[in-house]
């Protein structure tokens, strides 16, 4: 009886028993954090390569000269995921409209966000400018 009167008052069990409780809902705030920046962060990076590239290429640059350039500048950005488009492709006369379209996957950490949102997560930004060469 003195052995369940010690252990009902021993207060180590009860911080075990709440750190096992709010661990789990800690840990997956803290992966929807990290996800969640690396996908805005991957958004503006995105974002920006569109906007790059069009640049570039209303300046007089072919295709392939527009495609290096956005790879160069995509920071941390897996390039194997990364899908660029210039719109006409090919030469483009002067006064016409530059689409480039730019496409990337982003893979998620976070355990059971497959059935909420879609794993990996798809970002795509366009930008059109005025050919000016």
């Amino acid at each position: 009886m003195n052995t369940m009167r010690s252990l009902i008052k021993d207060e180590k069990a009860q911080a075990m028993v709440e750190m096992a409780l709010a661990l789990p809902v800690l840990i997956l705030l803290s992966l929807g954090i990290f996800d969640f920046g690396r996908v805005f962060g991957s958004y503006l990076v995105v974002n920006n390569l569109a906007r790059e590239g069009a640049r570039y290429g209303v300046v007089g640059h072919s295709d392939s000269e527009i495609l290096a350039a956005v790879n160069s500048e995509a920071a941390f950005l897996d390039i194997t995921r990364l899908t660029v488009t210039p719109t006409p492709a090919g030469s483009r006369a002067r006064g016409t409209t530059l689409k480039i379209s730019v496409s990337y996957t982003v893979p998620l950490v976070m355990p059971l966000v497959d059935y909420m949102i879609p794993n990996p997560f798809p970002l795509s930004s366009s930008c059109y400018m005025r050919v000016e060469q």
